[in-house]
């Protein structure tokens, strides 16, 4: 089992966020305060490099998300303890803890999925809001289809009722989600060894929380997306989104989709791989600056 890392010149703390979960919690800088929320399969360190640069101007708070890294992992039998609704809770009760009523809010991968909904469940304590590389819940799965839904297998597996999902990834954990680090990371350059096993580790000791949380996007994050829709439910706060390219493969236009939720939309694809906060923290450093300046 690999130690778990933490970033260089930041103070820990075990913070109270929803429903008596308790956070471990990254904390450095002065100033705003902007949160970071890490995507799949890897923990808060992923945003080391670029929480470093943006502590010279901001507070920054960088959690790991409820059942992940080292926070608490509560039982999912309950869909709503994984509800993005819930984890966005948690969001704004570690921001008040440290006593912001306000911040600005940056997401990767599933961390995205959790702060959109609190952009959308908390507009009054978001400034502003970062997106990289996800689609929002209910566009996700609309746009896969065929074929080449098979690059979100995972997703399908995690949806399915509990039991079989969590036994079938438990048998081969490390091989799971290190093919994800990997396949994501083709050219095997992004993370040390040590960084890979951290991760690998730390998802590995959190198989059935993680799909707790993926099993909800399928489910009540699924229904809590059709209803914002249909009540023309919109992110009032300066949204951009930095991404790959996926809609050239998967045949959308993914400008125009989070257009639909984010009136003011700054849209920017990048060269960067999926793990882009590790492989060009300077780029993301600067896209969270300009976002911070709207």
């Amino acid at each position: 089992m690999s130690t778990s890392l933490t970033i260089d010149g930041f103070d820990y703390r075990t913070l109270p966020g929803a429903d008596g979960v308790r956070l471990n919690v990254a904390v450095a800088g002065e100033g705003p305060a902007v949160v970071l929320l890490h995507g799949f399969p890897q923990t808060h360190y992923m945003w080391r490099h670029v929480a470093r640069r943006l502590a010279d101007e901001h507070t920054v708070i960088v959690p790991d998300l409820r059942g992940y890294g080292a926070s608490d992992k509560p039982s999912g039998d309950d869909p709503d303890v994984y509800a993005k609704r819930t984890m966005a809770r948690d969001v704004v009760g570690v921001a008040e803890a440290l006593g912001f009523a306000r911040f600005g809010l940056v997401g990767h991968d599933r961390g995205a999925l959790v702060a959109v909904r609190a952009g959308l469940d908390h507009p009054g304590a978001v400034d502003y809001l970062g997106i990289l590389d996800v689609l929002p819940t209910l566009d996700t799965w609309e746009v896969l289809s065929g074929v080449d839904a098979k690059v979100a297998w995972h997703l399908y597996l995690m949806a399915q009722p509990p039991g079989l999902p969590e036994r079938m990834i438990r048998a081969v954990a490390p091989e799971f989600f290190g093919s994800f680090l990997d396949a994501w990371d083709p050219a095997g350059t992004t993370f040390t060894a040590g960084e890979r096993a951290h991760y690998v580790d730390s998802s590995v000791a959190a198989v059935d929380s993680i799909v707790a949380d993926y099993r909800a996007t399928a489910g009540v994050d699924l229904e809590t997306d059709r209803a914002d829709r249909e009540r023309g439910a919109e992110l009032a706060m300066p949204v951009a989104v930095i991404s790959q390219d996926w809609g050239a493969r998967l045949g959308f236009d993914a400008s125009s989709l989070w257009g639909k939720w984010a009136p003011d939309l700054t849209y920017q694809a990048t060269g960067s791989g999926h793990f882009m906060a590790e492989e060009n923290p300077e780029e993301i450093a600067a896209f969270v600056r300009s976002l911070a300046a709207r």
